[in-house]
């Protein structure tokens, strides 16, 4: 018979009749029946799985809405899972004839309930032979003791689930048994309902309720459709493969889930075969995570760029431009500068044919433009309008064979399309113990995922979310990969690190949680890597008590909070990470956080780039950091950072600012005494979070476990340990730094500490290039460039102390240097200025010494009030030729001024020729080498995070004692 004789409509009805032996039987007639077989996959195939009493919903229960991409294949791999009991027959060393001659095995079945062959089930297993099926009838049988399986049987319940229940403690001393579709209660004398320490068991579509299921290794479990209720659970103990498939976990008293101690070396014989069905569930296989917006979907080759649209961000921050609409009314701003009008910038008239040329100073570099016609950051208008995308799994498995390896690792707990809800706890592994889990979901419960003490874990691909502690809890040196995962919605942190685990966390999204996203703390390690952080409510990255984690290549965007918060002795490496749309600070370090911050994307927050707060260090070298609505970077003066190598631009207010808050208000918001500091990363959090304690205990789960105190002394290093590890700071360095095109004052300096500013670039901000307002000690500003700044190039205020050595100061808008403090000023450049190349006034003690000055319109050197100084040995060049002030003025009654061996080169008017006045002997300075007697930058070798505290700090005059949002975490 031909399949085209018939319609094949008409044959698809004819074919839906036939049970599945038939169906096979049909499969094998012709490649075109099996063709239309393999077309019923919506209809008869379906029915046929959904009708299969031993099994539920393929994508059950998590998912029972969403229909499996095959129904055959689906109901193929439950035929096979099923029959994995009986593989376990012996492997034959003997001749091929007596292989032949074996006798089959001849399998009984029995039936047990009222009215059948046997009452009890104790009866029927007593007569029952090697792998015989017993069906249970609809009923209760309870045992009043143990029951043990000495050889290979299958339980079945007759009829749909629930209608067998089954009170007893089965102990199974066989080498393999099966259960199918039974209800298990705990009986009087026991919560254990089955066990099993050398077999295998398998268990298909059964309930539990209240009860437990043990397996110790070598003996291994296969459970698949199971549900486990009303405090059920499983406690695997040293088991070296076992299986849990599609069950349900719910109402749980402890972990739904037991994995404990090492998978043994002993195995037994159904590891190969669940080795073979693991292997089937394709490691290597990658849901791609849905991108966020803002983020390019991309492709699998090299670092895609994410495009960032400013007029949007503008219009979203309410602002009209960098530096738009920001007014400062300044104490120093007393209208001296010369040329300029509501903060615009007037044309110099210093024209090229008397300009001396300056451009070919050591900074010069940093403004050319490159090859293609870009400008660099440090010279182009317009802000940076690209970021780096995240890496992809693919990508991340490639580079880190570490991951590769805990990627195709088959030892252990395999974990897979489960359902953990409404209960104390998810899946708790402890004691060297190994798991994988992929594909579940975790809901609604205490925690989702705890593991401690050495053990391996591997999650690929779960949610975990609504948990009311931390989503996934790593700590005493637990270890493995959790990779794909989507974690939110937690009450804590998404995923909490701690005293010494290292775990490898890449490609998750991590989101939505009501504290921070992830924690490290208590000598916790880690590498966190291409993650989406974002929305939690607290800092994305939560980094203290000795925390030490790499933090690489992750989006941290959108949190109501700091980006990367680094407190208590943090310490962390944390490169090439994009920190956009933060709420508060996008990386906050302070209290001994010592964190090495590097080449990071730090743009867009709607309060500063980066805080550095009391205490607070690190190395911040390389970052760009722009288009955020406060500062570019904040200092408080008791931090003893190390900022070198970054951009800072486009920043609605200064570009870094040095602040000292020593204003008594304060204090007790500077000690993190603020009202409702009872939650641990910041608000006050009601009832629902624990007080932290000043002896550092703390109520909250997921920080004070079943009784153990909050003692971090324990988990962290020594003070010698922790302060050898590094070479001190004593003072706070600035180097190599462009800070360009920023709102305010470019860098702002009010500080009671000694602060070292060198071979920075400072240009085009719309205030003051440089303003330092209090220094109690000796700030150093040292072969800097300080460019074309919209109000004047450097203003010192009343008793600061300061020198100025080796600059190059050209074409600020206003004074070239404003000095009324007390110190020196050595060898700079000060050409083009639109007032006075140099003004000292005030009653200070100052060094003029060896400086080459040439205004534009205003004088060259003006002494003015009774300041004591000495003008020595600087050569004058006259600007403009109209210009008719004088280049060298000393008010009249000052006679504790001292001028001496100063040269003053004016034009020829009789001649019409241009004097080819140059800088040589030496160059324009910035000089491309450092002066000498300074010493190479101090690189610390451990460095990290700690818990942050919220600090407030009030707005005075337009943010001069503080940042504009410095509410930090």
């Amino acid at each position: 018979m031909e399949v085209g004789s018939l319609p094949v409509e008409l044959w698809r009805v004819v074919l839906a009749y036939l049970p599945l032996a038939d169906l096979g039987r049909c499969c094998q007639v012709c490649r075109a029946w099996r063709e239309l077989v393999l077309s019923l996959d919506n209809t008869r195939w379906r029915q046929l799985c959904l009708g299969c009493p031993e099994c539920r919903h393929p994508n059950w229960p998590s998912q029972p809405h969403l229909e499996p991409p095959s129904w055959r294949e689906a109901l193929k791999q439950h035929a096979l899972a099923t029959r994995t009991w009986t593989q376990n027959g012996p492997e034959h060393q003997s001749s091929a004839c007596l292989l032949l001659f074996r006798r089959r095995k001849d399998r009984r079945i029995w039936h047990v309930g009222a009215g059948f062959e046997f009452e009890t089930l104790r009866g029927a297993l007593g007569v029952a032979g090697p792998y015989d099926r017993l069906v249970l009838h609809p009923g209760v049988y309870e045992e009043q003791a143990e029951v043990a399986l000495k050889v290979p049987v299958e339980l079945v319940g007759l009829g749909t689930l629930g209608e067998v229940a089954v009170l007893v403690c089965l102990e199974q001393q066989c080498p393999t048994a099966r259960l199918c579709n039974l209800v298990f209660m705990p009986p009087w004398f026991s919560t254990v309902v089955y066990k099993t320490s050398w077999g295998h068991v398998q268990i298909d579509n059964c309930n539990f309720e209240g009860s437990q299921l043990q397996v110790r290794g070598p003996g291994t479990c296969q459970a698949r459709f199971c549900s486990f209720s009303k405090g059920s659970s499983v406690h695997l103990l040293g088991v070296a493969l076992s299986l849990l498939d599609s069950c349900d976990f719910s109402g749980s008293d402890t972990a739904s889930v037991t994995v404990e101690g090492p998978p043994v070396s002993e195995k037994n014989w159904a590891c190969k075969y669940m080795a073979a069905l693991a292997r089937t569930f394709s490691p290597c296989e990658v849901i791609k995570i849905s991108p966020h917006r803002g983020n390019s979907t991309g492709s699998d080759t090299g670092v895609k760029k994410e495009h960032i649209r400013m007029e949007n961000w503008q219009r979203e921050t309410a602002v009209e431009g960098p530096g738009q609409g920001t007014v400062i009314k300044d104490s120093w701003s007393d209208g001296e500068e010369e040329g300029s009008k509501d903060g615009e910038r007037t044309k110099n008239p210093l024209t090229l044919d008397y300009k001396i040329p300056y451009d070919n100073h050591g900074l010069s570099h940093l403004l050319k433009a490159r090859p293609d016609g870009s400008l660099p950051s440090a010279s182009s208008p317009i802000p940076p309008c690209s970021t780096p995308e995240p890496l992809t799994i693919q990508q991340e498995l490639e580079r880190d064979p570490e991951a590769q390896m805990f990627v195709t690792s088959t030892l252990g707990c395999i974990i897979r399309r489960c359902l953990f809800r409404e209960g104390k706890g998810g899946v708790h592994l402890s004691n060297y113990g190994q798991a994988r889990l992929e594909d579940n979901v975790f809901r609604c419960l205490n925690y989702g995922v705890r593991c401690i003490q050495n053990s391996i874990i591997v999650m690929r691909r779960n949610e975990v979310c609504e948990c009311r502690a931390s989503g996934v809890f790593l700590r005493l040196s637990a270890q493995g990969l959790i990779a794909e995962n989507d974690i939110h919605s937690n009450g804590e942190a998404g995923v909490d690190i701690r005293k010494g685990a290292n775990p490898i966390i890449v490609c998750n999204r991590i989101h939505s949680g009501l504290r921070s996203g992830v924690v490290v703390l208590g000598n916790g390690k880690g590498s966190l890597r291409s993650n989406r952080i974002y929305n939690n409510k607290e800092a994305g990255v939560y980094i203290l008590f000795s925390g030490n984690p790499v933090v690489c290549g992750n989006h941290i965007f959108q949190g109501q909070a700091a980006g990367i918060a680094i407190n208590e002795n943090g310490r962390g490496m944390i490169t090439e990470n994009v920190i956009k749309e933060n709420q508060w600070g996008g990386v906050d370090i302070r209290r001994e956080g010592d964190p090495i911050l590097r080449n990071n994307y730090i743009c867009q927050g709607y309060s500063d780039g980066i805080v550095v707060g009391e205490r607070g260090r690190g190395l911040i070298e390389g970052n760009h950091v722009y288009c955020n609505k406060g500062c570019g970077v904040w200092v408080m003066s008791s931090s003893l950072p190390q900022l070198i190598g970054n951009y800072i631009t486009h920043n609605c207010m200064y570009g870094l600012a040095v602040f000292c808050r020593k204003d008594p208000e304060n204090i007790e918001i500077r000690d993190g005494n603020w009202p409702g500091h009872e939650g641990i990363n910041g608000e006050d959090s009601g009832d629902r979070r624990g007080v932290v304690e000043e002896d550092g205990r703390e109520e909250q789960e997921n920080l004070h476990e079943e009784g153990e105190l909050f003692a971090w002394e324990s988990d962290m290093d020594s003070e010698d340990e922790r302060h050898s590890a590094h070479r001190s700071i004593s003072v706070a360095l600035m180097e190599s730094n462009c800070m360009s095109f920023n709102g305010a004052v470019g860098l702002y300096v009010k500080t009671s500490e000694p602060l070292n500013i060198f071979s920075n670039l400072v240009n085009h901000n719309r205030g003051i290039g440089v303003a330092v307002l209090q220094s109690n000690q000796l700030t150093r500003l040292v072969t800097n460039c300080i460019l074309e700044n919209i109000r004047g190039g450097v203003t010192v205020d009343k008793d600061c102390r300061v020198e100025l050595r080796g600059n190059g100061i050209y074409e600020n808008n206003g004074h070239g240097v404003s000095f009324t403090g007390i110190g020196q000023m050595l060898e700079n450049d000060v050409v083009g200025n639109s007032g006075y190349g140099i003004q000292v006034c005030g009653s200070g003690d100052v060094k003029v010494l060896h400086n080459r000055v040439q205004p534009a319109l205003g004088g060259g050197i003006a002494v003015l009030g009774s300041v004591k100084a000495v003008v020595s040995d600087n050569q004058l060049f006259q600007g403009h030729p109209e210009s008719q002030k004088s280049l060298l003025h000393l008010n009249p009654g000052n006679k504790s001024c001292v001028l001496r061996n100063n040269s003053i080169l004016r034009h020829n008017s009789s001649c019409n020729s241009v004097p080819t006045w140059i800088l040589e002997n030496p160059p324009p300075r910035p000089l491309s080498s450092p002066p000498s007697g300074l010493s190479s930058s101090q690189y610390p070798s451990r460095l990290g995070i700690s818990m942050t505290t919220r600090i407030s700090a009030t707005v005075e005059n337009g943010c001069h004692s503080g940042s504009m949002f410095c509410s930090i975490l």
